[in-house]
């Protein structure tokens, strides 16, 4: 598919990725209501899910994915479920395992490849709540995980729509990268003391898996992943861990209608986060790259983000 040239114009002050960036993590608010339920995963652990619902009776459902440490309540989860609400598609908000604001059950938690919980969600939303057009829109980690979930199989159910996917990391490894760069060590810094801490109240009920000694050790995001996630969940190592689950492998096979949203001034993303070679050679690949709008700061004066409102005329529009 030829690359989409993005209409997005960011406002004066916000064409700085890290005031976009900054502003949309910590100031942006949005009401919305939402009711919470829980579902009991494959493997007996539990996913709760935040909804919110659309005036008239909808068969129609955007499921939210959030990024790193983030959950069903951040502005860039509830701002698409709000607009959507309001053009009759029922929304649900995702909190990944353990990201609900209660502990959960299995040493494993979430990760950037965790596909296996989605398969458990949209079988959830066919057979339990039968919607009948399911739509994804997620955001940098969740956006990777189902990337990687579209290109991974070839059996995605015909339900699945499409996705919009913001401010993906598609090379975990070069993501990574730049995170440890030191114009990101505000943000380096804040996700590690997060994880962390989220460790450590771990630790508290899983001590054969792991010691405090062995968390004091984690400096950085890196030593995280190497000394957690890969060991919590089947890898080798960190850099087996990003090679396994970066979504850019996957590319090539995704056959549902997909939009990539990466702004060319995101600090988070290295060169190969940027898809074109396999956008130009998937008919079902769409990429458009804003010359602006950060790690997921592509505000606009008229309150809903412009991938917001991108996701609603990708969808629904077509």
């Amino acid at each position: 598919m030829p690359l989409l040239t993005a209409s997005y114009k960011a406002p004066l002050i916000f064409k700085n990725g890290f005031i976009a960036t900054v502003y949309s993590g910590l100031i942006r608010r949005i009401k919305l209501v939402q009711k919470r339920e829980r579902l009991i995963l494959s493997d007996q652990d539990f996913i709760d899910l935040d909804w919110s619902y659309a005036k008239v009776k909808s068969r129609k459902v955007i499921v939210l994915l959030h990024g790193l440490e983030g959950h069903g309540q951040r502005p860039y989860m509830t701002g698409p479920a709000k607009l959507f609400n309001e053009n009759n598609v029922d929304a649900v908000c995702v909190n990944f395992r353990g990201c609900s604001g209660e502990p959960n059950f299995k040493y494993r938690s979430y990760h950037s490849g965790a596909t296996e919980d989605l398969v458990d969600i949209i079988n959830h939303l066919i057979y339990e709540k039968k919607y009948d057009d399911i739509f994804f829109h997620g955001i940098s980690l969740g956006a990777n995980i189902i990337l990687k979930y579209l290109g991974e199989r070839d059996n995605v159910p015909d339900e699945v729509k499409g996705v919009v996917a913001v401010s993906v990391p598609c090379d975990l490894q070069g993501s990574c990268h730049e995170l440890h760069q030191l114009r990101n060590k505000p943000y380096h810094d804040n996700f590690r003391r997060h994880l962390v801490g989220r460790l450590k109240a771990k630790q508290v009920e899983h001590q054969k898996e792991i010691s405090l000694e062995q968390i004091k050790s984690i400096k950085s995001l890196k030593d995280f992943d190497d000394v957690y996630t890969s060991k919590a969940h089947g890898f080798k190592d960190a850099l087996d861990y990003y090679k396994k689950c970066s979504s850019l492998q996957f590319l090539s096979n995704i056959k549902t209608p997909t939009l990539i949203i990466n702004a060319l001034n995101d600090s988070f993303l290295s060169p190969d986060c940027y898809p074109v070679k396999q956008a130009k050679e998937n008919k079902n690949l769409h990429l458009e790259m804003p010359n602006h709008g950060g790690h997921v700061g592509f505000i606009t004066l008229k309150g809903y983000y412009y991938n917001e409102t991108r996701a609603l005329d990708f969808f629904l529009i077509g």
